[in-house]
């Protein structure tokens, strides 16, 4: 356990795999660890937290007021090497744009988006769903916590040219057409990932959902699921229905 003196940190996250990460690190830290997934629960532990150390957003989707960030140290991690790609939906712009690898950034939240002072960069591969992908980008922004609760480092500003990103809409991920197999597959796995819209097609009163795409020597294989438009019933269930 580190000899650390003991303090109060927040973890924040709508993701449920980044649990494991604040386990281990409420294991090998001294102090008050705490877990909010929701804006209500972020609200409770500040009022309840007379002066954490830390608030770390590791994956967080809601507004943050600022009685938070003005009053508290907010850690916020984005997948681009700020201010190159400030804005919503990094992951799928930097595919889009044909990036293989990029940084996680790991910065202080202030009122601008993505435009506060930067702790610390790391370099992450962009290979594999988009899953995995971000389980990646959170063991790296566990090893950022650790490397910041240890060295109490000052961010600096951020320097370049400023580049923003567009937040994607669901009706976004509808493959473009005539795509080749290539530009297919990373548009597949660019959205393969539990809670978001998986690309998909549309076929007469059918909606084609594809993930676990793979690519061999030119040719795609792609797991389907087909829905009736407006419904959620899977291939086997209409299947079922149109049975004699």
């Amino acid at each position: 356990m580190s000899t650390d003196v003991a303090s109060a940190y927040i973890i924040a996250s709508n993701k449920e795999w980044h649990r494991t990460s604040f386990e281990a690190l409420k294991e090998e830290y001294e102090g008050d660890w705490y877990w909010v997934s929701t804006p209500d629960e972020l609200l409770e532990a500040v009022t309840e937290i007379e002066s954490p150390r830390y608030i770390f957003f590791l994956h967080w989707s809601h507004h943050v007021p600022e009685s938070v960030w003005a009053q508290h140290e907010c850690v916020c991690f984005h997948m681009t090497d700020l201010p190159y790609g400030r804005g919503g939906s990094p992951l799928q712009n930097l595919i889009l744009r044909g990036h293989q690898e990029t940084v996680l950034t790991a910065f202080r939240m202030v009122e601008a988006m993505d435009a506060g002072p930067v702790y610390a960069k790391r370099g992450l591969s962009l290979s594999g769903t988009a899953e995995q992908i971000y389980r990646r980008a959170g063991e790296l922004s566990t090893d950022i916590i650790r490397s910041m609760i240890a060295e109490q480092p000052e961010p600096v500003d951020q320097t370049g040219e400023v580049v923003v990103f567009k937040r994607r809409t669901a009706e976004e991920s509808e493959i473009p057409d005539g795509a080749s197999p290539e530009i297919l597959y990373d548009f597949i796995r660019m959205l393969d990932a539990d809670g978001y819209p998986h690309a998909f097609s549309r076929s007469g009163q059918y909606i084609l959902r594809y993930t676990d795409a793979e690519l061999h020597e030119g040719e795609l294989k792609a797991s389907v699921v087909i829905s009736l438009t407006g419904s959620e019933r899977s291939t086997s269930e209409v299947k079922q229905r149109e049975k004699p």
